[in-house]
């Protein structure tokens, strides 16, 4: 398979509908082309969206039956939005990380909370070079998580904990970091504490390594 080839495929490989052979090439070819890793994080809204429409269809609709005509509209109109949001995000986080810069080895910003509103917090270590934007909300069941990262150093495992006040400690998430600071490693997640039993969180290597601390005083 050719090289432009490759490329057409981010959609199908998002979507699941490539078949085992052409999805084993795709993601050989992945691994060297960062132009298409972010196309495959900018196609999971447009695969989430699909998820819902499949969970929400009655067990007596046959499976192949077409959606409205406005679903892939309205798809498509999504993950545009969306992708300008990650723009104008990463500008602030940005700027956010030249001025924590000199404030030391690692610091923290809160962009915004409140009882029924999102908190956002933006990080960055000077020692690992490693920014981060963690926005949280509480929910019935705990703290529902959102994590976006720019980290320059890869392959490597990493994970999210989120640390009671306590002492306890839930891993949250875990990802593996391309090494492609350009465009952030994102993903959501979810913890059973709530954000008033949570003192910080951590981003830490699988061997335990300290990357960016959110919320220590």
């Amino acid at each position: 398979m050719r090289s432009l080839d490759r490329h057409r495929d981010a959609g199908a490989y998002a979507l699941g509908v490539l078949d085992a052979t052409d999805a084993f090439r795709f993601e050989e070819h992945l691994m060297e082309c960062p132009a298409c890793v972010a196309q495959v994080s900018e196609f999971g809204p447009a695969v989430r969206q699909l998820m819902l429409y499949a969970r929400a269809t009655p067990l007596g609709v046959p499976p192949l039956t077409a959606p409205r005509a406005r679903l892939l509209d309205r798809l498509l109109a999504e993950v545009a939005l969306i992708s300008r949001a990650r723009r104008r995000r990463w500008l602030c986080t940005a700027a956010a990380a030249l001025v924590l810069a000199v404030a030391g080895p690692a610091a923290a910003i809160v962009a915004g909370s409140g009882a029924d509103t999102a908190a956002r917090v933006t990080a960055r270590d000077g020692r690992t070079g490693v920014a981060a934007t963690l926005t949280t909300q509480d929910r019935a069941w705990g703290t529902q998580v959102a994590l976006e990262v720019w980290d320059a150093v890869g392959p490597r495992v990493c994970e999210l904990v989120a640390v009671g006040k306590d002492g306890t400690e839930q891993r949250v998430a875990s990802w593996t970091a391309t090494g492609e600071a350009r465009t952030p490693m994102t993903t959501e997640a979810g913890t059973a504490l709530h954000p008033d039993e949570i003192d910080h969180f951590e981003i830490r290597t699988a061997d335990g390594g300290l990357l960016v601390v959110f919320g220590r005083p």
